[in-house]
């Protein structure tokens, strides 16, 4: 336990991360992935490469520090990341190889005279702290889904039943589980994990959950990424009758129960967990659905025949479709063209400002989106979004 000089000494510690906190993530990762392979199939390479993985732990570690004092504020970080664990499976073993690196990489990135032998012991104590803290939440999670109707533990088998393209660049995979038996139910917006072996080596990847939950089979719905290892494996080696390993759902960017009108916004692939809470929000109850999709062209736009389905089938289903670069002629008509803006939004929302929103897309996209329903007067508690990456920062 943490005793009060040592609380001290993390506090001080604040401008510190403030101004190197990157710097000493980056040579975090570089220090453990170099000298624990065991521990690479964890991490994503692109987010490695972009930065983001980088950021998001530097500003978990700040958190935290800031936060020394009054834990209970973590609250909402915590889940985000036991989440992430969860899908990935992160398991007890991991924590101290974690520990070892972070604060090997405070003494060099600090140096002698400002991470001296009292500064890493109180480092130490701390991360153990928090380590504790997730470790006890995972194990609850693992629990909770091993002991549910049709959960697991670990890796399960599915095969994939049907690949279909969405579009050009999109293609669902339809799973059921090789055993036959019933699968873990989940709440709209979660995802599940992948355990893939791509040229003789572990990755592990999260995918949404693009249809509502069934009892008896899962659907993800995966875009082919430039140089993707994941996303391109599973475009050209996985195909009908595969079998792939996945790992229960997991996520806190989840449908809430509520009476209000229900808004999702999305770009690009973040079309895939809010189709997901569009289905099941039409199927299960009488909220009023307004679908707001972003996307590149017609040629990318995927689920388009879904969303004209919903239309003739629900009323009370409104949808909207934008492309920032179109052609005459070219079917679907959008509604839109270009970026998004401000007025479309004002035009195509309840002028009251009166629902829950939820939204996911690119980080760029999903800044202007929030700084938007801002403007527009929804309350930050009812303005909900997620990253497909590392959480960072929507400035």
């Amino acid at each position: 336990m943490l005793t009060d000089s040592q609380r001290d000494i993390i506090k001080a510690t604040v401008p510190l991360l403030e101004t190197s906190g990157e710097a000493l993530t980056r040579h975090f990762y570089k220090l453990m992935l170099d000298g624990y392979p065991q521990v690479r199939p964890l991490f994503n390479e692109h987010h490695q490469a972009s930065g983001s993985q980088q950021r998001a732990l530097a500003n978990a570690v700040l958190t935290y520090a800031r936060n020394i004092d009054h834990l209970d504020a973590l609250g909402p970080l915590a889940k985000r990341i036991v989440s992430k664990h969860v899908a990935l499976q992160i398991q007890p073993e991991h924590y101290p190889i974690v520990g070892a690196c972070l604060l090997r990489a405070i003494r060099e990135v600090l140096g002698p005279d400002v991470a001296t032998d009292a500064v890493i012991e109180a480092w130490g104590v701390a991360y153990q702290q928090l380590a504790d803290i997730l470790m006890s939440a995972e194990r609850q999670a693992y629990d909770a889904l091993a002991s549910a109707p049709g959960g697991w533990r670990g890796e399960r088998a599915f095969r994939v039943v049907r690949k279909v393209p969405e579009s050009a660049e999109i293609s669902s995979f339809y799973l059921e589980p090789v055993d036959g038996g019933a699968v873990v139910d989940f709440t709209p917006g979660q995802y599940i994990g992948l355990r893939l072996i791509v040229n003789s080596e572990e990755i592990r990847r999260n995918y949404s959950l693009s249809a509502a939950p069934n009892g008896h089979s899962y659907r993800i719905s995966v875009k082919r990424e430039p140089g993707g290892v994941a996303s391109n494996f599973l475009h050209d080696a996985v195909a009908e009758g595969s079998i792939l390993e996945l790992f229960p759902p997991a996520g806190e960017f989840t449908l809430r129960d509520s009476d209000k009108p229900l808004v999702l916004i999305s770009g690009g692939v973040g079309i895939t967990p809010t189709l997901a809470m569009a289905e099941a929000a039409l199927d299960r109850s009488d909220r009023g659905v307004i679908f707001i999709h972003y996307a590149r062209n017609a040629l990318v736009h995927a689920f388009a025949d879904v969303l004209k389905a919903w239309h003739a089938r629900f009323p009370r289903f409104r949808s909207y479709v934008v492309y920032e670069e179109s052609e005459a002629g070219q079917a679907p008509v959008p509604d839109g063209v270009g970026r998004p803006t401000l007025e479309q939004l004002r035009h195509w929302l309840p002028a009251d400002g009166n629902f829950d929103a939820y939204f996911l897309g690119p980080k760029p996209f999903m800044a202007f989106i929030k700084r938007s329903l801002h403007e527009l007067g929804v309350p930050e508690e009812r303005s909900r979004y997620e990253f497909f990456g590392p959480a960072e920062e929507l400035n």
